[in-house]
């Protein structure tokens, strides 16, 4: 932007002009005004100012530039040789993106390594539950966040959702390494991948007909409320689950699997004072940014049907009636229409009756219960679901696009 930060645009009045673009919107595209406090955040203080407004004024002008430029191809080719958290970073780099990634590749002042390895503990040792919330819980709902299905939908990933989905994946299966932040791990590596397609799809978006004519008025994508949003419909929305399901979870692993989601926030290019400090703060933020705003969209249905035959590819045994079943249990039906998952009538109260049971067992809670051999089949997926598709051995290259979907 000329050298003038949207943040600097925003708090010296350019934050009128955005207002009045939002009241210009179509309705569909309203917001609640922003009235969280940064004092629940990690930072304890800030602005205030609404994240709808705020992008990444670090990543944004330099991925800008590469693709402008023409050096996409030569930063992909080089960020292949950068798989470790521990490597220098490849040779090749233009010597702007090098100077983003070696700021971009610390962690916070405040990331704690002992919360980080704890969480990592966390998520291996609920993995089967953690594991079929992210794919079958987490990844669906994506569909019903209208601007993230839009945004995935006519980027250049969205041509190929398979590709894509692996990709999203990735960041569940290094989220929950037991190495994630380790030197030997690959969770940095991740996030500032991500972090720097995500600059990309912002500069890219805005010039896709499709993109602008379904976006509700939004003339930049991926802006910080945009990324909150996702967050909680991993985080927040996976905690939330567990505890409804059951699932023993001692305070300090509930800490320390928020302190992981908490770093990786900030990794992404977060600003701490929107990174909520408590699972108590993380509810109130998503009550207001997530909660409200899920919706139907044409382009999520189609998303969704891509991913429900993804996932029974995956596995032949999760059939696309069951997978639909356990994800209206775990999103709930009014989601569940949203998306145009089947209703399963049968299978449906079945889940919910036995699921339940399934947990206590497995959590030690009660005896080997007399649970229906459809549940025990359902878990026998996600485990093959979790295992196959989220590992570690698959190719998975996270690369600036250099196009939006083609038309």
């Amino acid at each position: 932007m000329d050298g003038l930060s949207r943040r600097r645009m925003l708090l010296t009045g350019g934050a009128l002009g955005a207002f009045g673009a939002l009241g210009a919107a179509p309705p569909a595209s309203a917001r609640s005004l922003w009235t969280w406090a940064p004092s629940g955040s990690v930072a304890g203080t800030g602005a205030g100012i609404d994240p709808e407004w705020v992008w990444d004024e670090e990543a944004d002008p330099v991925l800008a530039a590469v693709i402008d430029r023409g050096d996409v191809a030569k930063v992909n080719q080089a960020l292949r040789q950068w798989t470790r958290n521990d490597q220098a970073l490849p040779a090749g780099l233009p010597a702007d993106v090098r100077e983003f990634m070696e700021h971009a590749r610390r962690l916070p002042s405040w990331a704690d390594r002992a919360g980080l390895d704890r969480g990592a503990r966390f998520s291996k040792t609920k993995g089967i539950y953690v594991g079929a919330l992210y794919g079958l819980g987490s990844g669906l709902m994506s569909t019903a966040i209208p601007r993230e299905a839009r945004s995935v939908y006519y980027s250049k990933g969205g041509a190929d959702m398979k590709d894509r989905v692996a990709k999203t994946a990735k960041l569940g299966y290094d989220i929950g390494d037991l190495d994630a932040y380790r030197p030997q791990g690959s969770m940095i590596v991740t996030t500032v991948k991500t972090r720097m397609v995500h600059a990309a799809v912002r500069h890219l978006l805005p010039q896709s007909p499709q993109w602008k004519a379904t976006s509700g008025g939004q003339t930049i994508p991926i802006s910080q409320a945009d990324i909150l949003v996702t967050w909680h419909s991993l985080a927040t929305f996976v905690m939330r689950k567990l505890k409804d399901w059951g699932v023993r979870i001692s305070t300090a692993d509930a800490d320390a699997y928020l302190h992981v989601w908490q770093v990786s926030a900030s990794m992404l290019g977060v600003d701490d004072e929107y990174i909520p400090a408590t699972w108590e703060a993380a509810e109130a933020q998503s009550r207001q940014v997530l909660d409200p705003i899920l919706a139907r969209t044409a382009e999520g249905e189609a998303l969704t049907d891509v991913l429900l035959g993804i996932v029974a590819e995956i596995d032949g045994g999760l059939t696309r009636p069951l997978i639909s079943a356990f994800s209206r249990y775990t999103l709930s039906d009014r989601v569940g229409d949203m998306i145009g998952l089947s209703k399963e009538p049968l299978l449906q109260p079945l889940i919910a009756t036995a699921w339940p049971l399934l947990v206590a067992f497995r959590e030690g809670l009660i005896p080997l219960p007399g649970i229906p051999a459809i549940v025990w089949t359902l878990e026998e997926a996600i485990r093959r679901f979790v295992l196959l598709f989220l590992a570690e051995a698959q190719p998975i290259r996270i690369e600036i696009p250099d196009a939006n979907r083609p038309s």
